[in-house]
């Protein structure tokens, strides 16, 4: 289905970003071809309203403009649902007839000639098996939905038209003849700017890493650069919660394209015209590149820079070890070589992660270079996921670990460089974006030794790199601490004997959720739909994930399905028996599924937050009654006893572990900081500001 987040709605503060550049005026025809729920539609509108209204009121949209700006704005879906909720979005917002058209953009040419001056889209990046079957008509031969959106986004933009759309990063670097082809047809008709986007802005919907593509017919011609800005803060954290932090930097890029697109419409020299995130690459130098790679960070690497360090190639200053390979047959069960893979690498600390290891015969003779040592950099080099490809971890120990065939450790010249040093230059954002576009494979990714061999970093003298290693690990020590602060934490609530204590269904109503709707036609809505694996850690408040499903209404007309409200506790009774443990209470309205009990307390008998915090201590097999697939009724829930003190008593309790739980939380906080510092540490020796830890 097509939307206008592609599989997963747009965030509205990257929406009206690109609005806001591409700056659509209110005698421009505006066309989104995959419009969902006409999110940059509605957008678009208000934007317009906004440029012709001045802070005192004066020079409102007259009647006749309204009028002009409803018969010009029009978005096309394939599905009739996205397009019901596109046309109510838009009546809502005063479009008496919108303009929304069941439409399958790639598949059908009934509409091909219509061309519009502003397009602004998030087209879905998912082809189905087998890819797309499109017309004829296109300039490329590809079966990919995100290439031929592209395309057909490039090709129907009026003489003077201009255009903001998000692409997965397989359209900015892939090698692919399709996608070279979009490239460089962009390049020579109407790219202006390319806005790389952190992995996480979707999220909780998916991790996909995202750019914006800023097309301008009539300045393509006359430019001869292209702008590449990168965006490491949106404003946001890049995790599922997506809670804002300070230090966004969409505003300040908004500012910077403003100002190349002034000067180039203007004619004016871009001498003088600085961009603290992102460059102007000469159009030529991107021509030169037989693959007409789009992503920044390629002609970042070889810039000027302000580091007073030298850069050197890895190949001068450390070796890549490939690990021990072995048969299915060498595996064995109980004893024998110990082999660490991809899996064993843990993201969130790039340490170890020994809680699966694969058992190989110790009838083999693995060689002992093979063995990871102390101050090894060991790293994934080949993997199915291109995720895993460059994961590293820092090994500070001799180990009797091996690693395998798809794995590498790095050895340093430790007269050159300190392998801690290396450790964390290849933790650097820098280092992902430059393997992004380089790792080759069709089922498998690899990173071969040339490739990783070619990566350079800035190298100070021995005792500045002590320095550096020192600093960062000084503030990895607060984010161990901080996060086992969050990993250990348990309320503690003291209950006295004098206390009553009565069933929990008879002081709060206990009800399943609803059967998870199935079919297509039900979901790409923008109602939430919890699941179980929705239900994150205990005992915090931020213990929602978010969900992972929106329905629509028809799901909820058709099903009868039924929303429940805010404060609900989430108790998972089935499913895996890793979450049977896990506990919610829900901040807003929201539908549940079945595999959930909805517990609603009665206000006047219990509080929410007492029986939110009591239900966080019940052990589930206490009362599973089958222990082969955990699962726990509706009455043995009810049956849980709940010690009842007065409403007041109840009161000062829970405040008391709210103070608590947000002390707690604050270490989330903490981490994130001091993530942040590292980032800056690590970019103090490249000359500029922090690019980020991976």
């Amino acid at each position: 289905a097509q939307g206008d987040a592609g599989q997963f709605r747009t965030p509205r503060h990257l929406i009206d970003f690109i609005v806001a550049v591409v700056d659509p005026r209110k005698h421009e025809s505006v066309l989104d071809p995959a419009c969902g729920t006409a999110g940059f539609l509605v957008s678009a509108w208000k934007h317009m309203q906004a440029a012709a209204t001045g802070e005192d009121g004066a020079g409102a949209l007259t009647p006749d403009e309204r009028a002009r700006i409803a018969r010009n704005v029009s978005g096309y879906d394939i599905s009739p649902d996205m397009v019901r909720l596109s046309r109510v979005n838009l009546y809502l917002h005063g479009f008496a007839s919108p303009r929304v058209h069941e439409y399958d953009t790639l598949t059908s040419d009934e509409r091909w000639n219509e061309r519009a001056d502003v397009i602004l889209a998030n087209p879905p990046f998912m082809s189905p098996k087998g890819g797309i079957r499109p017309h004829a008509r296109f300039s490329i031969d590809s079966k990919r939905s995100e290439a031929l959106f592209v395309d057909y986004i490039a090709e129907h933009l009026s003489h003077a038209g201009r255009a903001g759309v998000i692409v997965p990063e397989g359209v900015v670097f892939q090698r692919q003849k399709a996608y070279r082809a979009l490239r460089r047809l962009l390049l020579d008709e109407c790219l202006v700017a390319v806005v790389s986007l952190p992995a996480g802005v979707f999220k909780p919907y998916s991790g996909v890493k995202t750019s914006i593509l800023l097309l301008d017919r009539a300045l393509a011609r006359r430019a001869e650069g292209v702008a590449f800005l990168r965006i490491a803060n949106d404003g946001f954290e890049l995790g599922d919660q997506r809670r804002p932090v300070e230090g966004g930097q969409l505003d300040q890029a908004r500012a910077e394209i403003a100002e190349y697109l002034r000067r180039l419409r203007a004619g004016e020299s871009l001498e003088g015209w600085e961009s603290a995130l992102g460059m102007v690459v000469p159009r030529e130098r991107i021509a030169a590149d037989e693959n007409c790679d789009l992503s920044g960070e390629r002609y970042r690497t070889n810039q000027s820079h302000d580091s007073a360090y030298p850069r050197l190639p890895l190949k001068e200053v450390c070796q890549l070890v490939r690990g021990v390979t072995y048969r299915k047959d060498d595996e064995a069960e109980g004893n024998g070589h110990q082999v660490l893979r991809a899996n064993n690498i843990s993201l969130e600390k790039a340490d170890l992660d020994l809680s699966e290891i694969k058992l190989v015969s110790s009838d083999i003779d693995f060689p002992d270079t093979k063995r990871l040592m102390k101050e090894d950099v060991f790293i994934c080099i080949a993997s199915g996921s291109k995720e895993h490809i460059g994961k590293v971890a820092f090994i500070r120990e001799d180990t009797n670990y091996y690693f395998g065939g798809f794995m590498g450790a790095i050895r340093s010249d430790t007269e050159k460089v300190i392998p801690a040093y290396l450790f964390h230059q290849l933790r650097n954002q820098r280092f992902n974006d430059f393997l992004r576009d380089r790792i080759v494979g069709t089922n498998i990714n690899n990173l071969s030794s040339k490739i990783l061999y070619e990566f350079e970093i800035p190298l100070p003298p021995l005792e500045a790199q002590r320095e550096i290693v020192a600093e960062i690990e000084g503030y990895q020590r607060v984010i161990d601490g901080a996060r086992a602060v969050v990993a250990h934490y348990r309320p503690h609530i003291p209950i006295d004997p004098a206390w009553p204590l009565v069933a929990l269904g008879d002081i709060a109503t206990v009800a399943a959720g609803n059967p998870a709707p199935q079919g297509k036609q039900y979901f790409e809505g923008e109602f939430p739909f919890i699941r179980t694996s929705d239900v994150g850690a205990v005992h915090l408040s931020d213990n929602f994930r978010g969900s992972s499903d929106k329905i629509n209404q028809l799901a909820v007309d058709e099903l009868r399905l039924r929303l429940f409200p805010k404060n609900t506790i989430l108790f998972p009774k089935s499913g895996a028996s890793t979450f049977l443990n896990h506990r919610v209470m829900m901040s807003e309205p929201a539908y549940v599924s079945s595999h959930l009990a909805c517990i609603i307390p009665n206000e006047e008998k219990a509080l929410s937050g007492w029986v939110y915090s009591l239900l966080c201590e019940v052990d589930a097999k206490e009362i599973t009654p089958d222990q082969n697939y955990p699962s726990l009724r509706l009455e043995s829930i009810k049956r849980i006893d709940i010690p009842l003190p007065p409403l007041e008593t109840q009161r000062a309790i829970v405040a008391e572990l709210e103070t608590e739980r947000a002390l707690v939380e604050a270490n989330g906080e903490l981490v994130a900081r001091m993530e942040h510092r590292i980032a800056e540490a690590v970019a103090r020796v490249w000359g500029g500001g922090a690019e980020g830890a991976s």
